[in-house]
């Protein structure tokens, strides 16, 4: 009888025991809509890096050189130094060979191209000799084409030879 008397104590130990060790279900998972999900940051050193332009070149009035940043690039960050020279490459490299660098999205190409005035993302105006360090805005889940565009200040009247170097790191 001593047992029957314990048994709805031990039961009621039991079903609390149980109930302590019942994990819960976990919170629904938040919706995020594609478009704002980008990679997470990748430590330096063990990110993708794309050569951009490493190229000596003349200049006569300007020149283009596009790229494209990959879809979930959290901090694209643009590096690079050129160098211009009056004449040929390693010539008067000082104020007779100053020339205009611009970083363009797209549309600020586009209106560049027409001739429509336009901001740029980055601009070094009459330099002939630059260091350039630029972070570029995340490219969220589409890929984002950029451009570099050199420009002679005198147009066609002289040419410069201009060496770039750039790269992008992600």
């Amino acid at each position: 009888m001593r047992s029957q008397r314990h048994f709805p104590a031990l039961f009621s130990v039991l079903l609390l025991l149980d109930l302590a060790c019942t994990k819960q279900s976990p919170p629904p998972l938040s919706t995020v809509e594609p478009s704002e999900r980008v990679a997470a940051p990748v430590p330096v050193g063990m990110g993708a890096t794309q050569s951009v332009l490493q190229k000596t070149f003349v200049l006569k009035a300007s020149a283009a050189f596009p790229f494209e940043i990959p879809a979930h690039a959290v901090q694209p960050h643009l590096h690079g130094i050129f160098e211009s020279f009056a004449g040929k490459v390693h010539g008067a490299s000082d104020d007779t060979a100053n020339i205009d660098l611009l970083i363009l999205n797209e549309a600020q190409n586009g209106d560049f191209g027409s001739n429509r005035p336009s901001e740029a993302l980055f601009s070094v105006e009459a330099s002939h000799n630059q260091a350039v360090n630029f972070d570029l805005p995340a490219s969220l889940n589409h890929p984002v084409k950029y451009y570099l565009i050199f420009r002679n200040p005198e147009g066609n009247k002289s040419s410069k030879t201009v060496e770039a170097n750039f790269r992008v790191d992600f």
